[in-house]
């Protein structure tokens, strides 16, 4: 028995040179922290760790290059607002204490995106590439303070649906960023007793889980 085959929808749309499109979104905003169990002059040690997580937005447009039937290359300018809770453990088993730190990403991806063969009307893909990421919300004079520049890989994948008048593409993807981007010189902080939270950390690296919406 054959397999049905519909009415393809946009039978020519993946063979442009190129195309512009959008996408909105939610993403978790996460950092990899290395504790490398400094004690203060009281003799108390801080653990950090990232409890939970809080939805993000994101926004951005889509620029897309056709290579060959199978692949293309994207640009994706994204903003991505959102934040990140730090929680402080001491030694003393006093009460924990949550540093909030809001961070709100121009990132510039520069993507491979590899795409199977089209399937009727949806068409399965694979992306991944290098982005650069410049934080535009930080804020000086808080315990916890992120360098402005990062850098990294990403990875993910989505299914592409051809509707009458667009495309339409559901994305997951994950971000790593491969820079410590915790700042230890302070002198921002006039309080050397706050000082000590981000000397409690060795290292911090961001991730970030995106799931967005593509309309091209």
């Amino acid at each position: 028995m054959s397999q049905t085959r519909k009415v393809q929808n946009q039978p020519y749309a993946d063979h442009k040179l190129y195309h512009f499109g959008f996408h909105v979104g939610l993403h978790a905003q996460d950092l990899l922290l290395t504790n490398n169990g400094l004690a203060d002059e009281n003799g108390i040690v801080r653990f950090a760790e990232i409890p939970d997580y809080s939805p993000g937005f994101s926004v951005g447009v889509i620029g897309d290059l056709f290579l060959n039937p199978y692949m293309n290359l994207r640009l994706t300018p994204t903003l991505h607002f959102g934040d990140k809770t730090l929680r402080y453990v001491f030694s003393d088993n006093r009460e924990p204490k949550d540093i909030s730190v809001r961070s709100n990403y121009l990132s510039m991806p520069l993507e491979l995106k590899i795409s199977s063969m089209r399937n009727n009307n949806m068409r399965p893909y694979i992306i991944g590439g290098l982005y650069g990421d410049l934080d535009l919300g930080r804020k000086r004079g808080a315990e916890i303070l992120l360098g402005q520049m990062d850098y990294g890989f990403e990875f993910g994948f989505g299914c592409t649906f051809y509707m009458p008048f667009f495309r339409f593409s559901p994305e997951l993807k994950f971000k790593f960023g491969l820079t410590n981007i915790l700042e230890h010189n302070r002198e921002d902080l006039t309080n050397d007793a706050d000082k000590i939270f981000a000397n409690s950390i060795s290292k911090a690296t961001a991730r970030m889980v995106v799931l967005v919406f593509n309309f091209e």
